[in-house]
Formats: C-alpha cells, sequence, structure tokens
C-alpha cells in the first residue's frame, strides 16, 4: 500500500474536493461535471477516495445495462484521478485494485474502461474481451475485464448511465 493512504466510500463532505481534484487531473471540467451529474442521479455505483490526510485520488465507477444480457451486472470505471502532485505514486493502481475487490464481492460480472491500454492491461482489461459489445466509445481504448465467468459470453448493445450522454 502507498505510504499512508487511506482507501474507504466518498462521503458527502468529499464533494467538493473531488471537484476540485478531478478538475486539476484533468485540467477540465468535463470529468468533474460528470461525477457530480451521476452522484445526482443515483448512479455511482462505487466511488473510493484515496486520503492522505485529505484527498488525494478518487476513482468512480457506474452502472451499465447490457441489452442482450440484462442479467449481467456490469458497470464502467471512470473517471480516475488523482492529484498531480501525488501521481505516479500507486495511489491509481490502489483504488482500482480496492474498487474491483469490492465489486467481485459484490457479485459484479463485468466492468468496461475507456483509457490507455497499457495501463489498465495490468489489472487484467483487454481491449479482446471488449470486442463483442457495441458501444458508443468502440474503438482501441474501450477495455473490459471480466469478473465473473458468466461475463465471458457478454456481446451486444451497451447502455450507459445518462450522464454520460453528451461527454465528449
Amino acid at each position: 500500500m502507498s505510504v499512508g493512504l487511506h482507501i474507504r466510500p466518498e462521503e458527502h463532505s468529499d464533494e467538493a474536493a473531488i471537484r476540485s481534484m478531478v478538475a486539476v487531473a484533468f485540467k477540465s471540467n468535463a470529468e468533474a461535471d460528470l461525477i457530480d451529474r451521476l452522484r445526482r442521479e443515483g448512479d455511482l455505483t462505487l466511488s473510493l477516495v484515496g486520503t492522505r490526510e485529505k484527498p488525494v485520488g478518487h476513482v468512480a465507477f457506474s452502472p451499465l445495462h447490457l441489452k442482450d444480457a440484462p442479467q449481467l451486472k456490469a458497470c464502467a470505471l471512470g473517471p480516475l484521478a488523482v492529484l498531480p502532485g501525488h501521481q505516479n505514486s500507486g495511489i491509481g493502481t490502489e483504488l482500482i485494485e480496492e474498487a474491483l475487490r469490492q465489486l467481485r464481492e459484490a457479485g459484479f460480472d463485468l466492468v468496461l474502461v475507456l483509457g490507455e491500454p497499457a495501463y489498465y492491461g495490468r489489472f487484467g482489461f483487454t481491449t479482446e474481451a471488449a470486442r463483442a459489445l457495441k458501444t458508443p466509445y468502440d474503438g482501441p481504448y474501450l477495455q473490459a475485464l471480466h469478473l465473473s465467468a458468466k461475463a465471458t459470453g457478454a456481446r451486444g448493445a451497451v447502455v450507459y448511465a445518462d450522464a454520460f450522454t453528451g461527454l465528449s
């Protein structure tokens, strides 16, 4: 574990710090706005904060609906943000590992992420696992991770939470 890092669920009192951290990390308000909308619409499946006295990292997950496999519990990873002064210190890795552990325990079958394959590949995400899925984000950065054997046959259209509508 990263020295002095504590990972816990997001609390109401974290919202302003998360918004600021995400905006700084992405150099944009788009991802911060996305998290705010997911939260407001009740679509944060899991929201974890990494703290070192104050929040320094955050990862969000939101629900996905697979039209051809509605029985699968699926979610999208993102955004993931770490304050610039704390990046490259393992915080993002620890947040993702803890989140994936919690999602497995909660019975989730599938996680999708849109991101750098070299980074997310170390957690088991692959573009191959996402190939049979149809999303608004298809392409070389869409990756999937099967958390259960049930996800192996996942295919077809994927519907993201409404908050993703209009996100560029």
